[in-house]
Parts: structure tokens; C-alpha cells; sequence
């Protein structure tokens, strides 16, 4: 006999979302390291959780497999998590982009997963670590706990995330377990997370606070069109938070700073109507003063300059540092500030229906743990909430076939 049909390792998002789904005939466990459950649900969306995208679908994740995620995307949408929501009576609204929020506080829907959870008789400990995992000759899972204890398990789902924000416990146990069990890894790297700039070339510290809509795009990735904003070390905001998901170290970064728009028309036609215009005046009907006036100056540009006095140079200069601005960045300000992290346990490793792990029958692989990335705006909740439904459906089918057998 096990002590629990399933235990889920991870008290986050995908782990009790698994969790709200297992059916309630069978006993099982969540186990939390931290001191309570759903701590990046708490932080995510400024306090009131950006936990899903009307918008979203296999086009806004990425991972080595660019289908793997497909067929849990497209069982679970986000009309089926909205219907839990509402059912549980959350006010929430859509913010920009299709992005949904509460409009009371993110602690509603650790709340909500809480009572789903418990309406299935599934049992959560919460400063529990566990030390080691091992499968014996009968398939059983056996879990040693940091305490000494021993626990069994038919199933068993990892649910741990990545290394991403380690000020709120996050680590790649989940990531060393997938090694130990003899799955390959794609290799992680921060996402979702500002880009550092070299300072001496590009002084985005004297642009602090600074902030601007953009379209930015890296050699492989979509171009996005959202704010970007400076910092004292480079650059961040939404628009340069999508797009470090797609850029890898040494390569560039491209940005234009005046989207949707054509800049040459623009200045061409100002250039007839309001020769006599300065060109800085033209600019700030666009763009932040500072801004303009610390690219014109390290592009030795003059800003004072009359718009008809500009020379076939000055207006291909001004065409390539305001439509075309490219940068290497240094780095990424690493795990500390990144939203989530990319790559994980190879979909190569896991079934795409069930996120059971093809060589260790009975292991489960969920959630951010997983080499599946999504955009900014609540894309990755809903990757969270479709894989567990996923791993959830699958383990209930499973241990029902395994009870008609006995």
C-alpha cells in the first residue's frame, strides 16, 4: 500500500491547479517548501495576478519543441479557467492586451485553488522540503523528506518551477530530479527580465525612470510593441521584457522608437510645412525631452537645428538612431529579476497529452519546470493551469483503469 495515490512537489501555481482537477476518490498530497502555497501568484501582476490572457494560444510559447505545448493549450482555455473564477465569485477586469487581473488582490485565487484543492480531499504541507526521490521495484515512488520521513506515492508530479525569483524560494530542484532521473534538460537562462547595458556607451542611467512606447525585436522572436523603459543599469518594461525571452548573449537588440509609424514621412512632411521648426521641437511631439536630447548629443546631433537646414547625412542619421536603434546588451539582471525561466526539462522527455515523463511511467513534469516559455500578460499562468489539467486528467484516468484491474 502507498501512503497517497499522488503527491504533488510545488505549491505554486501549476501545483495546485493540479490539485483543483484530481478527482476527489483518491488521496493525495501537495508538499510547499515555503511557508504558505501560490507565493508568485501573490507577487504576480502588482499584487492582483495576471492569471490569464483572453488572447491565448500556442503562438505566444516558445521551447525547443515549438508544438509540445499545442495540445494542452488547446484542452484547457482560458474561457475554462474564467469560468472557475467566476464561479468563485472574483471580480476581475482586462487590463491591456487581453490581460485579465483581479480587481481585489491575487490572494483570491490562491484562495480559490485553496478550496479546490480542499473540495478534493487533497491534503497540502507546507514547510516540508523533500530531500530525495527514488522508485522502487514495485513502481512505488518513495519521497524522504528533509524531517526523515518517508512517504509513498503511485504518481508523483513535479511542480517546482524554475530558479527564477529566489527571493521567494524558487530553486532547480525540479531540474536536478529531471537528472536524476535520467532526462535531458534544455538549458535555462533568465526571461522575462531587464537587459543591462553598457553604461559607458549607452548612459541609460541619466534616462532613469524614462518611459516610451517601442516596437522591439531580437534576431529570432516576434517584434513587440509595448513600453520600454531606462533604468540605472539599461533598459525594462514590458516591451524589453518579452523581448529577452528570444535574445541570447553577444546578439543584438532592435528598437524603434516610433511605432507604427514612418519617421521619414513624418520629418519630410514637417520639413515642407514647418521648415523653420527646430528639430527638436519636431521630436518632442513624439518622444520624452530627456530622451531626445541625450540621443541627439551622443549622436552629435544638433537640436536647436531648423528642420529645412538638414542635410541628406542628418536625416539618415536621424532615421537609423530613432527607428533603428541597436544595442548588445551585457547580460540580463539574471534570476534575481527574471519573471520566469526559460528551457527546463525537455518536451522530448514528456508525453505532449499527459506531461508524464516517457521513461519514468507514473512521473509528471508541469508548469515552468518544463522547457515551454510563455510572453508577458499572463500567457505562462495559462500554460500552469493547462498542463496541470493535463497531468491531472491523465492520473485520474490512470489510477481509475489501475482500480477496475484490482
Amino acid at each position: 500500500m502507498s501512503d497517497f495515490d499522488t503527491i504533488i512537489i510545488g505549491g505554486g501555481a501549476a501545483g495546485l491547479f493540479t490539485g483543483a482537477c484530481l478527482s476527489h476518490d483518491y488521496k493525495s498530497l501537495i508538499i510547499e517548501h515555503n511557508k504558505s502555497v501560490g507565493k508568485k501568484i501573490l507577487i504576480s501582476g502588482g499584487g492582483r495576478c495576471n492569471f490569464t490572457n483572453i488572447h491565448a494560444n500556442h503562438q505566444q510559447f516558445h521551447g525547443k519543441n515549438p508544438h509540445f505545448h499545442k495540445s494542452a493549450l488547446k484542452r484547457f482555455l482560458p474561457y475554462d479557467f474564467i469560468d472557475l473564477v467566476e464561479s468563485h465569485k472574483i471580480d476581475y477586469y482586462e487590463k491591456t492586451l487581453g490581460q485579465l487581473f483581479c480587481k481585489n488582490s491575487a490572494h483570491d485565487i490562491v484562495e480559490m485553488l485553496k478550496k479546490e484543492c480542499e473540495k478534493n480531499n487533497v491534503e497540502i504541507r507546507c514547510q516540508t522540503g523533500v530531500k530525495n526521490i527514488s522508485q522502487n521495484q514495485s513502481g512505488l515512488f518513495e519521497l524522504e523528506l528533509e524531517d526523515g520521513e518517508i512517504l509513498t506515492a503511485k504518481k508523483v508530479v513535479i511542480a517546482t518551477g524554475g530558479p527564477a525569483l529566489p527571493s521567494i524560494g524558487a530553486t532547480s530542484f525540479g531540474h536536478s530530479l529531471a537528472k536524476k532521473f535520467g532526462l535531458r534538460l534544455v538549458e535555462t537562462a533568465p526571461a522575462l527580465v531587464p537587459l543591462v547595458l553598457d553604461q559607458e556607451q549607452w548612459p541609460t542611467g541619466l534616462l532613469s525612470g524614462v518611459s516610451t512606447n517601442v516596437d522591439i525585436w531580437c534576431d529570432e522572436g516576434p517584434v513587440f510593441r509595448e513600453a520600454l523603459l531606462f533604468t540605472h543599469k539599461g533598459v525594462s518594461g514590458p516591451a524589453v521584457l518579452q523581448a529577452s525571452s528570444f535574445w541570447r548573449p553577444g546578439k543584438k537588440v532592435y528598437t524603434n522608437f516610433f511605432p507604427g509609424l514612418n519617421f521619414n514621412d513624418l520629418l519630410e512632411q514637417q520639413r515642407r510645412v514647418n521648415g523653420a521648426h527646430q528639430l527638436s521641437r519636431f521630436l518632442k511631439q513624439y518622444l520624452p525631452e530627456r530622451l531626445i536630447n541625450l540621443w541627439l548629443d551622443l549622436h552629435s546631433l544638433n537640436g536647436s537645428k531648423k528642420l529645412a537646414d538638414l542635410t541628406k547625412k542628418e536625416i539618415t542619421d536621424l532615421v537609423m538612431i530613432f527607428t533603428q536603434w541597436e544595442f548588445i546588451p551585457l547580460s540580463t539582471e539574471g534570476y534575481r529579476k527574471a519573471e520566469v525561466t526559460r528551457g527546463g526539462v525537455s518536451s522530448e522527455e514528456l508525453s505532449s497529452k499527459t506531461m508524464e515523463a516517457k521513461k519514468v511511467p507514473g512521473l509528471y513534469f508541469i508548469g515552468e519546470v518544463v522547457d515551454v516559455t510563455g510572453w508577458l500578460g499572463g500567457y505562462n499562468f495559462q500554460w500552469a493551469w493547462a498542463s496541470a489539467h493535463a497531468c491531472a486528467l491523465h492520473i485520474t484516468s490512470v489510477l481509475s483503469e489501475e482500480g477496475r484491474d484490482a
